[in-house]
């Protein structure tokens, strides 16, 4: 049984510093096993991926401390254990998968969230040459029975340089590119979190591969394309 989610509820309930320094010894305890769940997922994700044959856990795993300088929200810890598994590590631009664990709240998902103006406009410029490929890789059984459709918020009308006619409007009305799919609680007290993630995962690769090769400078013989 994994002790993450009755820390984690109890932690939403006494969200304050002295409630966390009085229970160090159990949060590091969780802290620690998820660490070790993290690294079974490098393990898993490296066989099919190399690159991340050179991350450890403590690469991939989010602070459990909030920045609360800009927000109205003080509480000063997060809720969740959360972890995210990018190629050009967890603070990149670069596409990623995300695992999130929270009590009744816990998912698996992964793309881009939010993405800088150069790196939208290359996805965009992707869509627009390739959106039937990433309008394939949404509609394949698999990735659509696990996700749904490719998320994001989306521009009320059509982006600059873009007819509203276009093919594949709605794609590129899209400000971020996501998918996610609900993890049971149980899944979590049982640790199949785990295979289950490695599975996710393995059925968002298409759409992970179309949107590095938006984003990524690609090289050939003559030198960057």
């Amino acid at each position: 049984m994994r002790p993450y989610l009755d820390f984690l509820s109890q932690l939403a309930e006494n969200n304050n510093k002295e409630w966390m320094d009085s229970n160090k010894k159990w949060y590091l305890s969780c802290k620690e096993e998820f660490l070790e769940d993290v690294a079974v997922i490098l393990k898993g994700l490296a066989e099919r991926e190399p690159v991340f044959e050179a991350f450890k856990p403590k690469d991939c795993v989010f602070r459990q401390n909030r920045d609360v300088r800009f927000s109205a929200n003080k509480d000063p810890y997060k809720t969740n254990f959360a972890a995210y598994f990018s190629p050009k590590g967890k603070k990149s631009e670069g596409p990623g998968y995300y695992l999130h664990v929270q009590p009744g709240q816990s998912f698996i998902g992964g793309g881009i969230w939010m993405p800088m103006g150069e790196t939208l406009k290359k996805i965009r410029k992707e869509i627009d040459y390739s959106g039937a490929e990433l309008m394939k890789i949404e509609n394949e059984p698999t990735f659509k029975s696990t996700f749904g459709e490719i998320q994001g918020e989306k521009l009320k009308t059509s982006p600059r340089d873009y007819d509203a006619e276009h093919e594949f409007i709605e794609y590129l009305k899209l400000k971020s590119f996501t998918v996610t799919t609900p993890l049971k609680d149980q899944a979590i007290n049982s640790g199949q979190f785990i295979g289950i993630a490695l599975d996710t995962f393995n059925t968002m690769r298409p759409f992970q591969d179309f949107l590095s090769k938006a984003v990524e400078e690609v090289e050939d013989g003559s030198g960057i394309l």
